[in-house]
């Protein structure tokens, strides 16, 4: 299934063609995919070249790891998660490991990684699905996550499935239109609010 995104100016095919699909295909991620995707997520740039980004990876060929994985999403995600081939739990070190100060950028730069990942992924024909939606204390506790880390997102990464897997619901929003605020709504110039003229509406 397609979902381009309609963008009002020209991108790059691989970012308008990601989504976030919640029907995933049973078949398995392929190791050396999986590393391509993980090598994308280690060059991502940080603050002061921390990279504070650890991840905890669990696929449904390691049954166990991959049910405990699965028991700290919502319910409303793991619905659907549950038939993905490879969960991931994102970790961000909150301290510098340079002068153990707080690193307030460290949750940015584990979304720099992600990012980096989901445009492998897109390249490798796989998608990847961030979520919100978990329990980090409950993934602490299973995981043994140390006090000066701290989960940040759960990700389903695979091959995009069938929509008619899905219920009703999950099925209306994985074709439901894709939409975004528009460019004016969020690019300011000289104060905040004002949109700046390369975006405004008129231009």
């Amino acid at each position: 299934m397609q979902h381009s995104a309609p963008a009002d100016y020209p991108i790059h095919d691989l970012l308008r063609e990601r989504w976030s699909p919640r029907a995933f295909s049973s078949r398995p991620v392929e190791p050396d995919k999986l590393r391509r995707l993980l090598e994308a997520a280690r060059w991502a740039p940080s603050s002061f070249n921390e990279q504070p980004w650890h991840f905890l990876i669990a696929s449904r060929e390691d049954q166990e790891n991959f049910e405990r994985m699965l028991g700290v999403l919502w319910e409303g995600n793991r619905v659907w998660a549950a038939a993905a081939p490879l969960l991931m739990v994102t970790v961000a070190r909150k301290q510098f490991a340079r002068n153990a100060k707080p690193n307030r950028h460290a949750w940015h730069d584990v979304g720099q990684a992600i990012s980096h990942l989901t445009f492998q992924a897109a390249a490798e024909g796989l998608f990847v699905h961030q979520m919100a939606g978990f329990d980090p204390e409950a993934a602490r506790g299973l995981f043994d996550i140390p006090d000066d880390y701290e989960a940040v997102t759960a990700v389903a990464i695979g091959y995009p499935g069938d929509p008619a897997m899905l219920t009703d619901q999950l099925r209306e929003m994985e074709v439901a239109p894709r939409k975004r605020r528009a460019l004016a709504d969020f690019v300011f110039e000289g104060k905040w609010g004002q949109t700046a003229p390369l975006v405004s509406k008129q231009a």
